[in-house]
């Protein structure tokens, strides 16, 4: 992180990182986000980082609603000048979910009692599922990039791991980043 930032040719960033570093929010009091960047008092970054292991079904749907729920509360606290005096941050999404059997099988179709379930969630796999969230998630808008990794239990721990969509991968998520910085130290200038 600190290599793209100086790359960028911020040299006085400060990289905050931790289980609990609390930001304001809009609709609600505060978020905890995984990490953020600031120079001065301007906030330049911040960014949620997710890991998506086993009960495959149970989890996909919590960790969208919180994506979507979290990107809604920021914008609309900065948009309310919550972060005065920063200019627009960069939001950025990162999620590792595990590489297995499970998350990996062909979803089975499934029939609604009112609508039909979008033709593009119909019998795909919760990777398949998190490549289109987190498509979704930079074409709307929400998030200026979103990373997308996957990784065995094995070989997570070598670190080892696989970027199924190129769109998603992190040298992407990266490049945007120093991008942003990049704009935020002209402007500094």
């Amino acid at each position: 992180m600190d290599a793209i930032l100086r790359d960028s040719g911020i040299q006085n960033a400060n990289i905050f990182i931790s289980k609990k570093i609390t930001l304001p929010g809009y609709f609600r009091p505060s978020k905890d986000w995984d990490l953020i960047v600031k120079v001065g008092d301007n906030l330049i970054a911040v960014i949620e980082v997710k890991s998506h292991v086993g009960s495959f079904g149970n989890n996909f749907n919590n960790r969208v609603e919180e994506a979507l729920g979290s990107a809604t509360d920021f914008w609309s606290a900065y948009k309310e000048a919550t972060f005065k005096p920063s200019s627009r941050p960069w939001l950025g999404y990162l999620i590792m979910l595990e590489d297995h059997p499970k998350s990996q099988a062909e979803g089975r179709p499934k029939k609604l009692q009112h609508y039909d379930v979008r033709p593009e969630f119909q019998s795909v796999s919760y990777a398949k599922r998190y490549e289109i969230f987190c498509e979704r998630l930079v074409r709307e808008r929400l998030y200026d990039a979103a990373c997308f990794i996957m990784s065995s239990a094995e070989g997570g721990l070598r670190g080892e791991y696989s970027e199924p969509n190129k769109e998603l991968c992190f040298s992407n998520f990266a490049a945007a980043l120093g991008a942003r910085a990049s704009t935020f130290s002209k402007i500094q200038e």
